[in-house]
């Protein structure tokens, strides 16, 4: 099912002098329901391999490339510049043009003193919490870490079971009609 096939068309008068022509509404938005967000059954995980696009993905898991919005849409990718993981090369661009100093302390943090102490998986800062430099055991974190860090958590997606596919494709086509 091709996406913008999906959206209504709209009457716009593109140059403003009456006359209307019918375009596709691309302002629609379809949101997930939580409750099938929350469906952890319904879901696999998935690591963004170097260089991935949704479009890779979507062959891969669903044959088809035409199938990238749904990639997009579970994980609330709205942007595939900022939301999606960069390449190597864009990243290091990307930290190059944000940061003067790449290598530089951008924050201080320790692992919490009560909740949970250690991550789940390599990606996972949640224990850590940010603090003062002259804290006890305090470590620096480096504006490249911490940008690597962010990444690294776009990395890991959810990409929603093949079986659910047909339902899941339904219910966005009767939504975005409404």
């Amino acid at each position: 099912m091709k996406y913008f096939n999906q959206f209504p068309g709209i009457d716009y008068d593109l140059k403003g002098d009456g006359n209307t022509k019918e375009v596709t509404d691309i302002w629609r938005r379809v949101k997930a329901r939580s409750k099938i967000i929350n469906n952890v059954t319904a879901f696999d995980k998935y690591d963004v391999q170097e260089g991935e696009k949704p479009e890779d993905i979507a062959y891969k898991i669903y044959g088809d490339t035409d199938y990238f919005w749904v990639v997009t849409l579970v994980n609330n990718i709205v942007n595939r510049y900022y939301d999606w993981p960069l390449d190597e090369y864009v990243f290091q661009q990307y930290v190059k043009d944000k940061y003067t100093q790449p290598d530089a302390v951008h924050h201080y943090e320790i692992t919490q003193s009560s909740g949970r102490q250690t991550g789940d998986g390599p990606a996972d800062y949640s224990h850590k919490i940010e603090c003062n430099e002259t804290d006890a055991g305090a470590e620096a974190v480096t504006n490249i870490q911490y940008e690597r860090r962010i990444q690294d958590s776009k990395r890991q997606i959810r990409l929603l079971s093949r079986q659910y596919l047909p339902a899941f494709e339904n219910e966005f086509s009767t939504l975005i009609r409404r």
